[in-house]
This record gives structure tokens, sequence and C-alpha cells, in this order.
């Protein structure tokens, strides 16, 4: 495999695990100072990855646009939908970015190329900012699809419609929109100029305010709500409070005095840990235990998924609250051993103690995934009495989704086939909601006319592993068996794609007439 520095060989064919850290800053990650195959394998690993993801965003907007239900206009979507159009245009344009970078890490380091060499006259401060003009997008890629969740939850156990839906929407946009002019905001210890810095601080202050917008209206959602606080609410509610404090965090890096010192400390820490742990990953589990029915057709166990909760919220808490004053007290990130002298052993075993603690909330969440997916109380037809035209179709989702095309009438448009409303504006249940829900679920499980699945194919994953030909090819295209090997990778590719493309659209089926 090559060599390491320091004298070290990488420990097999495959190579060690990749150690450029997860920035791959150039050119410490580059052909002069880490030999061997372990960063062509994370830098081509990326390529392959990044394409599965262009391909799926591309594949989300085109269904966004031409596959809505009838009726569904673009602001009838419900909100999650919509931030996941947002994310996939973030990744289409910013998946672009870091793969010319990665092209160019995989030329310097295969094709002798000199473009992040700073001995030949390359340019190292180029990778970071093509890193984090895709860096910093990805932030709002992780962010986003749990703000969508939180959206929808809220609404259904605040027993209220969302507050401001145009403005949650537009504000969404807006994040995704202002997330590709604030990526230099990582790069103020890097010696970019005076004016950028105050421009990109700027622009820093002015993300936080769409930002700011969504939480207002999650509030204003809650505000005089009757609220019920099940285990979904519970990480909404958490996922409000952790990601205001993370956010809060955020914007004193904005400030590019204080953030000269916060570089490369635990403050940093965490900060992202309080936007990308105690928002992005407590707003997926308020998905999961929300969304579980859909999958099982049963319900998560509320005790468990109630414990669940408080040692997670806790556990962050004493794992990363204590990161801030450790930043700001000098403690540097990457870094495994630090003076005796410089008191930090209390709060870092304060967060081992929190550490700990969010493992074993964890545990309890895979308890209750298993036990509950087996055993669980059957969830019905529409357990949460949700407002969402998916909760109109049998619980767990039947193979062919909907029995019957959803006609979209409006906003929330199963909440309003149940509910009316009196003459002060308050949910009445229809007489016939019942009913409904029962035609809906009769319509779901018996489809009244036949439905054709498309036809199952095994030429994408021949298309997909044959990338993992190229890319040992292009690792070893300097050994005997590499080029064959691309070559050989390369005809797959094109040859399981003509075969894909030439199979039928659906499985066979005989003509119904009526």
């Amino acid at each position: 495999g090559g060599n390491l520095p320091g004298g070290a060989t990488d420990a097999s064919w495959l190579g060690s695990t990749i150690n450029g850290g997860w920035f791959m800053y150039q050119p410490n990650a580059g052909p002069r100072f880490s030999t061997g195959t372990v960063l062509d394998y994370g830098s081509i690993g990326l390529q392959v990855l990044g394409l599965s993801s262009l391909i799926a965003s591309v594949n989300f907007i085109t269904t966004v646009f031409n596959m809505r239900a009838k009726g569904m206009k673009l602001l009838r979507m419900p909100v999650f939908a919509w931030m996941t159009t947002v994310v996939a245009f973030l990744l289409l344009f910013s998946l672009p970015i870091i793969a010319v970078a990665l092209f160019m890490v995989t030329f310097d380091r295969q094709l002798g190329t000199l473009f992040f060499d700073t001995f030949q006259g390359g340019d190292a401060i180029l990778w970071q900012h093509l890193f984090w003009l895709f860096g910093h997008p990805e932030v709002y890629i992780l962010i986003l699809p749990a703000m969508g969740i939180v959206s929808e939850t809220l609404p259904v156990f605040s027993r209220k419609p969302l507050f401001g839906y145009p403005a949650v929407v537009f504000a969404g946009a807006a994040i995704g929109f202002l997330g590709f002019g604030v990526w230099a905001h990582h790069m103020f210890s890097s010696g970019i100029t005076p004016v950028a810095q105050a421009a990109f601080g700027l622009a820093t202050m002015t993300i936080a305010v769409p930002t700011g917008i969504k939480i207002f209206n999650w509030l204003g959602t809650m505000w005089m709500g009757k609220i019920k606080f099940t285990t979904p609410m519970l990480f909404s509610l958490g996922f409000v409070a952790l990601f205001v404090i993370g956010g809060l965090s955020g914007v004193t890096h904005s400030i590019v005095p204080a953030d000269w010192q916060q570089t490369d400390t635990y403050y940093i820490v965490a900060h992202f840990h309080y936007v990308l742990f105690g928002g992005a990953i407590f707003g997926i589990f308020a998905g999961l235990y929300y969304w579980f029915p859909k999958l099982t057709g049963r319900m998560l166990s509320e005790k468990l998924g109630k414990l669940h909760f408080w040692l997670m919220f806790i556990g962050m808490n004493l794992t990363f609250g204590p990161m801030h004053w450790l930043g700001l007290q000098g403690m540097v990130r990457r870094t495994w051993k630090y003076p005796e002298e410089y008191n930090f052993g209390t709060w870092n075993m304060v967060v081992t103690v929190g550490a700990f603690v969010i493992a074993t909330s964890i545990l309890v969440f895979m308890w209750n995934w298993i036990v509950s997916k087996r055993r669980g109380v059957a969830s019905g037809m529409d357990p949460w009495d949700a407002r969402t035209i998916e909760w109109s179709i049998p619980n767990p989702t039947p193979e062919w989704n909907f029995g019957v095309n959803p006609v979209v009438n409006s906003l929330d448009d199963w909440w309003h086939r149940k509910y009316d409303e009196d003459e002060q504006g308050r949910p009445v249940r229809r007489e016939d909601a019942d009913e409904t829900v029962a035609l809906y679920h009769d319509q779901g499980v018996n489809p009244p006319a036949p439905i054709h699945l498309p036809t199952p194919s095994y030429f994408p994953f021949i298309a997909g592993a044959s990338f993992l030909a190229i890319a040992y090819g292009v690792v070893y295209h300097t050994k005997g068996w590499g080029l064959p090997l691309l070559i050989f990778g390369a005809i797959v590719l094109l040859s399981s794609l003509i075969g894909w493309s030439l199979e039928p659209l659906e499985e066979e089926h005989e003509e119904v007439h009526a």
C-alpha cells in the first residue's frame, strides 16, 4: 500500500484509516506529506458518495416538481417535503464544488499536478475556499430536514396549524441561499483580507435572521395550543431549546476578533454539537418516533421513549455544555493530553460522564426499537390524529403507497377531512370522521383498480458496484493490474446502464377492460 509519514506502512492492502482529518487540508493531505493510499481511498470514496447524493437530489427535485398529488400546490406541501426540496438544491449546487476540489486532490496525488503544492507555486488556501464553499451548505443539508420534521410534529401535538407556514417555508429557502455566502467565516485565521473578514462577519449575522423566523414561528405554533407531551413532541422541544443555544454561540463567530480566539478550541466543538447533535439528531429522533407506525404498524413504547429523551437531553448538556468554558479557557482541539496545571481535568471528567449517559440513552432506544417492532402496540390507522396525507393510508405503508391517487384541497388536507371549525375558529371533529378514516383504510388495503409497480432490476446495483473497480483502477493505475481493472469497471458501468435503459418500465400485465 505504500509508506505513511514517520516510516509507518499501510496496515493492509486496503490501507489504514483516513489520517488527514475530515477536512483533508492541503498540502498536509497531499502527496508530499501524506504518502500511501489512505487519502486516495478517502478522496475517491467521497467522489462516489457525492455522486450518489447528486443523483438522489435530482431525483427528489424531479419528483417534487413533476409528481405531486393533484391539487397539491407548492404552498400546500408539507414543510418536511419543502425542506427536503431545499436540501436537494443545496446538494445540486454544492456537491460539484467539492467534486472539483477532490478531482484536483486526486490529480495531485496520482498524476503529479501541483494545484495545492505550495513548494511548487500551488495554493493551499484554494482548497479551503473550495472545501468550505461545500462544507458550510453541508451544515444546512444536515439541519434543514430536522427543521422540516419539527415543523410537522409541533402542529400535531400542539393541536394547532403551523403558525406562519409561508414564512417558515421561505425562511428555509433563505437559509439555503444565504448558506453559500458565509463559507469564509471558517477561514478568519487563514490570512484572508480584513475586507473579506468584515463581509463574511456581516453575512454570518444575516443568516441568523431566517433561523430566528423559524424559531419564533415554532413558538407561535405552541402558544395557546393544547400540547401533548408525547416522545416526538419532547424531542421536538429539545431540538428547539438546544438549537437556540447552538445558534447563539454560532453568532459569536461573526465577531472576527472573538473568532480568532475561539478557532480550534472546544468552544467550536460545543457550538456545532449543540446545532448538529442537539439540533439535527434530536429532530431525527422526533421523526423516528413520529413515523415509526408508518414503517412497522406498531408504536414505540412511550415510557422507554421518554426515558431515552431525558437521558439524551441530560447527557447532551453534560457532554457539550462544559466545552464552552473549556474552550474559552484555552483547551484546543485534536490534542490528547493537557498539562495538569491547566485545570481542565474536572470538567473533562464531567464531559466523559455525559458521553456515557448519551451512550446509555442510545441503548434504551435500540431496545425500544427491537422490542416494539416485534410486539409493540398496534398503531391503527391514524395514531397521532395527524394533519398530513401520509396518515390517510394504512400502517405500515402498503407496497403500492396510495391505493387511490390523492386529491389535495388545502394545506393539512387530512386534518380538514376530519375536522370543521366552529364560530370561534376552534376545531370540531366531523360526525363522519370515523367513516372517512375507515373508507381511506379500505381503499389503501384493497385498491379499487390494479396497481402496477416498477420492474425490479439488478442493473443499478451492477452499475454502482462497477465504481469500486474504477476506483481501485485509479488508485493503482501505476501497477500492472490497475489500468485493466479501470477499463473493466468502465465497460461494466456502460453495459449495465445500456441494459437498464432497455428494460420495460413496468412489469408485464394484462390490460383490464371494463
